[in-house]
């Protein structure tokens, strides 16, 4: 073959190649579709991720299949997704923190690079607590105590890195706070403490039953909006703080699915979230539908990113 039909034979292919794309999309889904998650059945992960899938499967036509895949600190699901093929049919649920905060912590077999932004889903009703003793009434009163007395009062987390570690880390240096970092294996251990006086302060919207309860004492929602189950409870913003620490889930797809697909998919996600009585199940699990499209999903995940990636670095954070 010479140069100039080779040079046109590889031109047709890549036109036929283009014009496939968009008619891949045009006929997208024609079979099942494929949702992971990286964490194990039963947590707030699986059930966002199960709530979403049973509803778009009823607007996609095809049923939505949810694969756990956990260990390994959520990395094996993620790289599980990473590597799954980019043809439209198998998208990533996940929290924040396996994409912002795990790839700046360990070595892992995947980056920020591997998957496309699809849409934000929610995000989380965040939560400030402390025990029902505790002198401070309101964020800003426990500030003005620690700032009183540096390196008295302790904060627990379920462990080095987790987004609940972070937005302490991230809270004391914008307020100019020194307290004591407390990891624990999991919350239940650590509430257990705040509820007995060993710690002084949770950064995690698990609590918020106690608090309800009247057992703990909530010092503030850290979300944009006051959480409903918590209404007489201010915000970090109605207290004088601005700043961002607000923990979400999102749905990504990998890298070098058909961007008509992803779109197609961001629609389908945008009426889930839109739909009657969304809202008020989410709550049951501290969230809120919050919904971002892929262009502003992506702005706000490289920005969390890097977000993360400074505090873990000035810290000189590692994975345990």
């Amino acid at each position: 073959m010479t140069f100039s039909r080779r040079t046109a034979a590889l031109a047709l292919l890549a036109g036929l190649t283009a014009l496939s794309l968009p008619a891949l999309a045009q006929d997208w889904p024609a079979k099942p579709v494929h949702f992971i998650t990286p964490y194990p059945p039963g947590g707030s992960s699986d059930i966002i991720t199960r709530f979403v899938a049973d509803r778009v499967a009823k607007s996609l036509g095809q049923p939505v299949i949810v694969e756990n895949k956990p260990g390994a600190g959520a990395t094996l699901g993620t790289e599980y997704a990473a590597r799954a093929a980019p043809d439209g049919y198998a998208f990533f649920v996940t929290p924040m923190a396996t994409v912002t905060i795990a790839p700046w912590l360990r070595k892992v077999g995947y980056s920020l690079d591997s998957f496309v932004p699809v849409a934000k889903l929610s995000s989380s009703y965040g939560l400030i607590t402390t025990r029902k003793d505790a002198p401070f009434n309101d964020y800003k009163e426990f500030v003005a105590a620690a700032k009183a007395s540096p390196g008295k009062y302790t904060f627990a987390s379920n462990g080095v890195g987790t987004v609940v570690h972070l937005t302490g880390v991230l809270l004391h240096k914008q307020t100019g706070v020194s307290a004591v970092h407390v990891p624990y294996k999991g919350a239940v251990e650590s509430m257990t403490d705040l509820m007995g006086g060993r710690i002084d302060l949770m950064y995690d919207p698990v609590t918020a039953p106690r608090v309800k309860a009247g057992e703990l004492k909530g010092l503030a929602t850290t979300s944009d909006q006051r959480n409903p189950e918590l209404p007489n409870l201010p915000t970090l913003k109605e207290q004088g703080f601005t700043i961002d620490s607000g923990s979400w889930f999102g749905i990504f797809a990998p890298k070098g699915t058909p961007q008509a697909i992803v779109d197609k998919m961001a629609e389908h996600m945008r009426q889930v979230l839109a739909a009657p009585g969304v809202r008020e199940q989410l709550q049951l699990s501290a969230m809120y539908p919050d919904y971002e499209g892929p262009a502003d999903f992506a702005k706000r995940v490289q920005a969390d990113s890097a977000r993360m990636r400074d505090v873990i670095q000035k810290e000189g954070l590692k994975a345990e």
